[in-house]
């Protein structure tokens, strides 16, 4: 007998996926060019010439069982010393080796840190608007994700909605920043605010509550700005990266889990992670890609790309009348619908070849989640679209 909670779940897919598909069953009809895809995160920059030489070179001079042979359970060790190295080069941590896991992609990495910190029936607490996939995710540990209701002037974080979310059942809670779809960058006096707030919920409720910290549009930041590091403001953190999105490297899925050298059995947490991959065929990813990125952990693409796309895309919503708060980072921009069943805009909109994702799988109804990883062309050419679907019929 198969397993029904999966079968169920064929009755639920991904919107986001499910809006790429008919984009791209259009772009079959009448042509790529013609199409305007706003829909998926898939990064279009080019990745870094020093990977692939890195690549090149590691297939040029290492013997095929370093290459292609099975990694340590843990990963490759010189891969995690030099995680590590780099996470303190620019952040100021004390990383060791021993706190780093690699992991295929940011997904692999929330599937450890979820199950180290949790058991079923727990509540791990998250904030709106959300990622969609991040209720799969927890729900697949056995634990329940709870959500705290957005801050809607600037996406971030509402605390006296949090402090009535969080019970004595937290046992984490998971951000990130920068945000898909919000593209907020939570500043300094957020995490120093939430960090607060958790010591003294700690210090409450007698129990440890990590801070699950996911972080693949670290890089991905605007105006000069940085993103700053929520290991530093709260000892307890799990840091979930993937090099998808800074080294547009989405389809290699490398990623990985930083623990926080202060967190509570520090120490234990990455071999515990290797006895969670027992549990879920994770198996280590790939030996080659492990060894490359670890030559190119300082770099990325240009991604200077994402920045000229938003500004495009937010001067034309701005001017279109469009409630919109400007993003501080990531390739998403997130637009208030101009009506109030953004399910109908969207259609509407792709009556002119416009794809867009309605927000009410992001836990926010209403609103429009855009992603600009385009050409810049096309991100140009989208916009004269979109005024076009306004002007006809909105009166815009």
């Amino acid at each position: 007998m198969i397993n029904d909670r999966f079968k169920d779940m064929l009755n639920e897919k991904s919107v986001i996926r499910s809006i790429s598909e008919r984009a791209s069953a259009r772009k079959r009809e009448i042509g790529a060019d013609n199409v305007f895809d706003f829909s998926i995160g898939n990064p279009n920059v080019p990745c870094p010439s020093q990977f692939t030489d890195a690549v090149l070179d590691l297939y040029s001079t290492e013997p095929p069982h370093v290459l292609h042979g099975y990694s340590p359970s843990m990963g490759i060790l010189s891969v995690r010393q030099a995680m590590a190295d780099s996470l303190n080069r620019r952040f100021g941590m004390d990383y060791k080796a021993a706190h780093l896991f690699p992991t295929a992609g940011a997904t692999a990495a929330l599937a450890h840190a979820f199950r180290a910190v949790t058991k079923p029936g727990d509540d791990i607490v998250t904030f709106a608007p959300y990622f969609p996939e991040y209720q799969p995710y927890v729900e697949g540990t056995g634990a329940h994700l709870k959500i705290v209701p957005p801050d809607t002037a600037h996406f971030q974080i509402d605390f006296d909605a949090l402090e009535r979310t969080l019970d004595a059942n937290t046992a984490a809670v998971l951000i990130n920043t920068p945000n898909n779809p919000s593209g907020t960058v939570y500043s300094e006096e957020t995490l120093t605010a939430l960090a607060d707030m958790l010591r003294a919920k700690q210090r409450e409720y007698g129990h440890d509550i990590f801070l699950i910290s996911d972080e693949p549009y670290r890089e991905i930041v605007f105006d000069g700005a940085t993103q700053p590091y929520p290991a530093k403001f709260y000892d307890n953190t799990l840091t979930c990266y993937s090099f998808s999105k800074s080294l547009s490297l989405p389809g290699e899925r490398i990623g990985y889990v930083a623990v926080n050298p202060r967190a509570t059995d520090a120490d234990l947490l990455v071999p515990m992670f290797a006895q969670i991959s027992r549990t879920i065929g994770h198996n280590c990813p790939s030996s080659t890609i492990q060894l490359a990125v670890a030559r190119v952990l300082d770099d990325t693409s240009d991604l200077s790309i994402y920045e000229t796309n938003m500004n495009i895309i937010y001067d034309a919503l701005v001017d279109l009348g469009f409630t919109v708060e400007r993003p501080g980072g990531t390739f998403y921009i997130f637009p208030k619908a101009l009506e109030e069943d953004a399910n109908a805009f969207a259609r509407k909109a792709m009556d002119y070849d416009l794809y867009m994702v309605p927000s009410d799988s992001f836990g926010m109804p209403g609103y429009l989640r855009i992603s600009y990883c385009l050409e810049t062309d096309q991100v140009r050419r989208g916009v004269e679209r979109l005024r076009e679907f306004v002007t006809e019929v909105y009166g815009g």
